[in-house]
């Protein structure tokens, strides 16, 4: 991040026209990066204009390139696919096309293309780029255009956003539409999952993804498949005996069902491919198991776009206006992306390289690196697939006992993390035990051994299994300390929400006068409320977004249809914003009061007016959120009151709070992942601490690190001390002191058509993705 004079965002684009186009395969989210592109666009002062029909839409011109203004995409946030069309376009390949499509945008004065759609369609936006000075050059001599529009247009600026559901583009974690289809395959895995396990079948799914097995690894660490197949890493040889090994040893184990994901690129070693008849056929000749399968196609790319989706959309497509109005004649094209939860921008062909990278690593059967350059998240999730599908535990067992126990309300995902955990635990040789209800139950002693198929099918089950309460140890720090050492208990890993925190805090002051809490602790935060300090993210919030969103859509539909209503809808999160804001983001909200950013009489007053001059517009609807401890004299009674009173003769309203179904629900995909990373991830750690901590054949840990909150920080997963971290810690609000989501407030005003000021002193530099050689070879 680097600080630029700030210049006033809303005059950084007069007198500039943008123009946006989808291009390629469709992708849902797209169209919420088209609605932030437009909208951010005109707050900007530039003119915007949508281009229809992909790149062929620029050869055609005409009707087909149109003036965009904000109602234009109005409940457009909440649709899949893409609504101002995309093709496949011959034409655009041909130089004579390309030359046509210049000459369309020189005479509307557009300089400036911001292209959403995959490797291909970027690729084919920057080779329109280099050829722009010989293609106006070519227009001047064939009397197409004026030498004077020439040199008004002498220079095209690019941004790519990618919209792709294969996420098979370097350099981003996520591209849009990745979440969305997740959200598509697990619901059919989910439902798959039930039959089979009525009949004891094996089932093989067929996921998309062309050359890029994302999709099918992330689908098999959520929902603890027994195989998978991707084209990054073939199977070793010999893999037929191994799978079918695998299949039995499963149904021994006791499990009636076995799922197989398989990519669609999935190949050999030898690089033949290995499709889900072959496996069928396998599985049915040698085991004589029932088995089915099923090809999901084109479902996966349908539907309304997930919470996650709609952010990322959003987010991206205000960096691409920006990136565009920033950029001159001498910086690359670029491609905004988001690694971690920051946004980046990279250079396009870099990008491109690194993907066109991979494809030769796997056609020259080096998998170990085609791995390596699919990035961070790719590799982390193979090795965590690879860790948890040994089915054999180590003869030698450690003699270690690790207590797993659940903290506060139950969220989607927690069961995600016990298993992984637990499963980890006897990866590594470790007794695992199981806790129930919370700090109650370690003080009353409810603590039982827990297996390895105890926890099987865990990954998808919502709320909390092992039971969870709110309590914290300190009144019982007498009992739980004899019940460690009855149960001889090793290292302790909680997961839950703030009360975790607080709770593990209190156990780490309690070493000094009780020895039996001088163990390794860790704490996974788990928690609708994402207000976990040391964390960005909590298991179970991506959950309770979606299911929010999902609900506000609905609120949304049913408005548009009476026309002139505003509904006000409260959301949970305690005093931490984040649902309220992150939901106000995704489903479109003209506001979300929440209690960090302090609002008064003058805010209410500013917002009523607000949607007074909205309902002259042809978007006769509206959408307030407020989150549920935002303040304590401006209730959600009290909003509504002032908005029915103000709003008389002009709009109606209704309120609707959404209580507890949003700690409820199936885990969506990310929260599945992201419980089986940090479970895995956790168990590792204190295997090494306890290692450190060995002293005289007894366990001892008293240092600060040897107690940690697992949390991700920007763009990693770090172990941070809770002690550390108490100075970031309001403890009367539960929430931490720095929140990070804070500055994606301003994006959602803007979307809501608010005269704010962006901050665009912090812009985000261009990055490299390709690191620089070593000349040593090291």
């Amino acid at each position: 991040m680097s600080k630029s004079p700030t210049m006033d965002p809303t005059k950084m684009g007069v007198g500039r026209s943008i123009a946006v186009l989808t291009s390629g395969g469709d992708a849902q989210g797209m169209n919420a990066a088209v609605r932030a592109t437009v909208r951010v666009g005109l707050y900007t002062g530039a003119k915007v204009y949508f281009v229809h029909e992909g790149y062929q839409g620029l050869v055609d011109g005409g009707d087909h390139i149109r003036p965009a203004t904000w109602e234009s995409v109005s409940m457009m946030l909440q649709l899949g696919g893409t609504v101002i069309g995309s093709a496949r376009c011959k034409d655009f390949r041909s130089r004579e096309g390309r030359m046509t499509a210049a000459g369309n945008l020189v005479k509307l004065g557009i300089t400036n293309l911001c292209v959403i759609g995959g490797d291909g369609s970027l690729t084919g936006a920057n080779e329109f780029r280099t050829e722009w000075s010989g293609l106006l050059a070519d227009l001047v001599k064939a009397g197409k255009i004026t030498d004077a529009e020439a040199k008004k247009s002498s220079h095209l600026n690019i941004v790519g956003m990618v919209g792709s559901i294969d996420n098979d583009f370097c350099g981003t974690d996520m591209t849009i539409g990745t979440d969305s289809a997740l959200h598509r395959i697990i619901e059919v895995v989910d439902a798959i999952t039930t039959t089979a396990q009525s009949h004891q079948r094996t089932f093989i799914l067929e996921v998309m993804g062309r050359h890029c097995g994302y999709l099918a690894l992330v689908t098999a660490l959520a929902c603890g498949a027994d195989w998978v197949f991707i084209p990054e890493m073939p199977p070793d040889e010999g893999w037929e005996d191994h799978l079918c090994r695998r299949l039995t040893n499963q149904r021994a184990r006791g499990s009636r069902l076995n799922v197989i994901i398989v990519a669609e690129g999935a190949m050999s070693r030898d690089g033949k491919p290995i499709t889900s008849e072959d496996i069928k056929k396998l599985v049915t000749d040698r085991l004589g198991f029932d088995t089915r399968t099923t090809v999901l196609g084109h479902v996966q790319r349908g539907g309304t776009p997930s919470a996650f989706d709609r952010i990322l959309g959003s987010r991206m497509g205000v960096e691409a206006v920006m990136a565009l109005l920033e950029a001159t004649p001498d910086t690359p094209a670029c491609v905004v992306s988001l690694s971690g939860n920051q946004a980046v921008r990279l250079p396009l062909m870099e990008c491109v390289q690194v993907t066109k990278d991979v494809t030769a690593a796997m056609a020259e059967g080096r998998f170990e690196d085609a791995i390596k350059l699919r990035g961070k998240s790719f590799e982390n999730n193979w090795n965590t697939y690879k860790l948890l599908a040994h089915i054999n535990p180590p003869d030698v067992k450690s003699n270690i006992n690790v207590a797993i126990v659940n903290i506060g309300a139950p969220c989607a995902g927690m069961n995600a993390a016990v298993r992984s955990a637990v499963r980890m635990g006897i990866i590594q040789g470790h007794n695992m035990l199981a806790v129930h209800d919370g700090f109650d139950g370690l003080a009353q002693g409810q603590i039982e051994p827990i297996t390895w198929t105890t926890v099987s099918g865990w990954t998808g089950k919502g709320g909390s299994m092992l039971g969870t309460k709110r309590s914290l140890p300190g009144k019982m720090l007498e009992e739980i300390s004899l019940n460690i050492a009855k149960f001889n208990i090793h290292a302790l890993v909680i997961i839950g929400g703030f009360e975790a925190y607080v709770g593990g805090l209190e156990m780490v002051q309690a070493r000094e006068k009780y020895e039996e809490m001088c163990i390794p602790i860790v704490v996974i935060p788990a928690t609708v409320s994402n207000n976990v300090p040391g964390s960005d993210f909590s298991i179970g919030a991506d959950t309770a977004l979606n299911t929010i969103t999902s609900t506000c859509d609905r609120i949304k539909q049913s408005a548009a249809g009476t026309k002139r209503r505003v509904f006000i809808v409260e959301t949970m999160g305690g005093y931490c914003g984040y649902l309220a804001t992150m939901a106000g983001l995704a489903a479109g909200a003209d506001a979300a009061y929440i209690f960090e950013d302090k609002f008064g009489i003058r805010d209410l007053e500013m917002n009523v007016e607000h949607l007074v001059e909205k309902m002259k517009t042809t978007v006769k609807r509206g959408l307030i959120l407020r989150n549920e401890k935002s303040n304590a004299n401006y209730t959600t009674d009290f909003i509504f009151n002032l908005y029915s009173e103000e709003g008389k003769g002009i709009f109606d309203c209704r309120k609707n709070v959404l209580g507890h179904m949003q700690q409820g629900g199936t885990p969506t995909p990310f929260d599945r992942n992201f419980g089986t990373k940090m479970g895995a991830k956790s168990v590792l750690w204190l295997t090494e601490k306890l290692k450190e901590c060995y002293r005289h054949g007894r366990i001892f840990a008293n240092t600060p690190d040897s107690a940690c909150v697992l949390g991700m920080r920007k763009r990693a997963l770090t172990f941070q001390p809770l002690a550390d971290l108490k100075e970031d810690t309001d403890f009367e609000h539960r929430i931490p002191k720095t929140e990070w989501w804070l500055k994606i407030r301003p994006i959602m005003k803007i979307l809501a058509k608010y005269d704010i000021k962006l901050d665009t002193s912090e812009h985000t530099d261009m990055e490299h993705v390709i690191k620089k050689r070593n000349p040593l070879g090291q």
